[in-house]
């Protein structure tokens, strides 16, 4: 017999229960069952269906670990907190909380924690900012709260009410992950190496479900928090770009866990250097002073593109090397010698074939190669048809009888 599914309603009582009460009455209303639950660090609410001592129980330290009397740290232990109180239950139809940047912080911490689909709505005052840190690889709705959570009013009452109503839809009527009889597999792309994907995703489509991540610092975290969570059946890497910005300052970096889902899962990868190339700046006018002078490219008015040196290159080839070498499961890695995307090709602004070498000598260097790990040149640019054939039958040869 399956548990009815529960809307938890977070946030700090002391300051905002009655928007939080608000908020609930609405859930309900909607015939959608509905539990508050106090996050308050300083003063806690017996007007809540679960009090704040009990979700600071769940702390590793306990509750004297959360009421420490200092904010800052109160407010990390509570997140910590809520986190695993989320996780201890068994009913969880969604999550709405309420905040500033401190309830959203504590919020968020746990609604990250739970699976992809499961209905998470943060309102917040700091939500028209940059909100990655809050929302990182998931699918949580980010509300921007107008005015402060500071009191019901005629702007808060609307705001809080579409948000309400908004999660109690998506509780009644959510879509849960549909079982597909074909496997998964994640991929990633850029638009400098959409032709060798979209080559990859006609080879495979009968065969697997075909799942494509724009390699934009976010959608490398999101595929790698599917491959870490089981949904995924195979990882086709083509597009590892995000290194580039992490190591050299762009603005779609990966973080410092690219590649670690390696070291967890034996899951069959195939990888490559799709657009090692390059480091994403916004508009021209923001590439840092110390780049001013280098192989630049406008690919639009909002994303300038910086051609990655030598130097660079031989610091990407170690980094992506010393993150293949974790790795439990069977990894081939592609080495394109006619280029590692549309702008590296011949006759094009980024070409440049010392650099690329300086490139795979790194990788190939680094990596301790065995019978399951191996990095293999191909004589051909990331967007031959070629070299998208060669991603397919090493996939297919690594991934036979998984």
């Amino acid at each position: 017999m399956s548990v009815p599914k529960t809307v938890y309603v977070a946030g700090s009582c002391d300051t905002k229960g009655d928007e939080l009460h608000y908020v609930a009455g609405i859930i309900r209303a909607q015939g959608v069952s509905a539990v508050l639950v106090d996050l308050s660090t300083d003063k806690p609410s017996a007007n809540a269906d679960i009090d704040a001592r009990t979700v600071a129980g769940f702390h590793p330290g306990g509750v004297d670990a959360v009421f420490t009397g200092d904010r800052g740290s109160a407010v990390s232990a509570m997140g910590l907190a809520f986190e695993r109180f989320i996780l201890s239950r068994d009913d969880v139809g969604g999550v709405i909380g309420l905040g500033g940047s401190g309830g959203t912080a504590m919020v968020t911490q746990a609604m990250r924690v739970l699976p992809v689909g499961t209905p998470r709505v943060m309102v917040s005052t700091i939500a028209a900012g940059n909100v990655s840190a809050y929302v990182g690889p998931n699918d949580i709705a980010m509300v921007n709260s107008i005015t402060d959570i500071a009191g019901l009013n005629r702007i808060s009452r609307t705001v809080l009410s579409n948000a309400a109503n908004s999660i109690a839809g998506m509780a009644r009527n959510r879509q849960e992950l549909e079982q597909e009889d074909k496997p998964a597999l994640g991929l990633t792309m850029f638009g400098v190496t959409t032709p060798c994907v979209t080559q990859v995703v006609e080879q495979l489509h009968d065969r697997f479900e075909c799942l494509v991540f724009h390699a934009t610092g976010i959608g490398g975290q999101s595929m790698e928090k599917l491959a870490s969570s089981g949904f995924l059946a195979g990882v086709l890497d083509i597009t590892t770009t995000e290194v580039c910005d992490l190591l050299f300052g762009g603005i779609l970096p990966a973080t410092e866990d690219r590649f670690s889902f390696l070291a967890q899962s034996p899951l069959p990868y195939v990888g490559s250097c799709g657009a090692l190339d390059m480091v994403n700046f916004a508009g021209i006018d923001t590439v840092p002073e110390k780049y001013r002078n280098r192989n630049l490219y406008i690919h639009n008015p909002q994303i300038t593109l910086m051609r990655t040196t030598l130097e660079e290159n031989v610091a990407m080839g170690k980094w992506i090397g010393e993150r293949l070498n974790r790795s439990i499961g069977p990894v081939r890695f592609l080495l394109p010698l006619g280029g590692v995307s549309l702008l590296d090709a011949p006759g094009q602004p980024f070409h440049d074939p010392e650099v690329d070498e300086a490139l795979f000598a790194a990788i190939e260097s680094t990596v301790q190669q065995t019978a399951e790990r191996q990095v293999l040149r191909v004589p051909h640019a990331i967007n031959a048809p070629e070299f998208s054939s060669e991603v397919v039958r090493h996939f297919n040869e690594i991934s036979k009888g998984r």
